[in-house]
């Protein structure tokens, strides 16, 4: 899938919305990405799965690895478009680790999925326990990137299916604000 086909599907499942929001951080932005919109849909997350995992069929990945919860799909259709197993972690006493009997075997080559990515810490704590676990983090597959590729996992390159270059605010500095536009919650279609 190119981009533009990816940016037409999150816009036509309204996963990709303009207002303004509320974001996890604290800060305020004219456009959020609610990835369960397009999620809620099997045939398009296996659409968008498949384009992830066809830019690694051919680095013998073992695993693939997401973060709950966007990620579990994620790491599920990946692992199914790749032939390989899926699994992910969760947090646990505040630090992601594995749980649920879930584990790497030395030398296991993993592809670290997430869906919508902005600092990029959380998959900064998987990549660590992927390594923790003995496993080797081959790369990171992302659907959205909305750093527009300012994300850095040092060693561990990274790809997205959108990059974006989001628009953020601190609420006193936040023109939406300024102007009047009712403030949402992120995700949150109502009010």
């Amino acid at each position: 899938m190119t981009e533009a086909e990816v940016k037409a599907l999150l816009i036509q499942t309204n996963a990709l919305m303009h207002g303004h929001f509320l974001l996890t951080s604290g800060l305020h932005s004219p456009h959020y990405v609610e990835k369960f919109n397009v999620l809620q849909h099997p045939c398009y997350t296996q659409q968008l799965c498949a384009a992830m995992a066809e830019k690694f069929k051919d680095k013998k990945i073992d695993t693939v690895v997401g973060p709950v919860t966007g990620g579990i799909l994620l790491a599920h259709e990946t692992g199914k478009a790749l032939g390989t197993r899926a699994i992910f972690t969760e947090r646990e006493g505040g630090k992601m680790t594995f749980r649920r009997g879930f584990t790497l075997e030395k030398g296991e080559r993993v592809l670290i999925v997430e869906d919508i990515v902005t600092t990029g810490g959380s998959i900064k704590e998987v990549i660590d326990v992927v390594r923790e676990f003995g496993g080797i983090p081959v790369a990171v597959s992302m659907l959205v990137d909305r750093s527009n590729g300012r994300v850095n996992f040092g060693d561990v390159p990274c790809t997205a299916l959108l990059h974006m270059d989001v628009e953020v605010y601190k609420p006193e500095e936040c023109p939406l604000c300024h102007e009047g536009v009712p403030l949402t919650k992120r995700g949150r279609t109502g009010k």
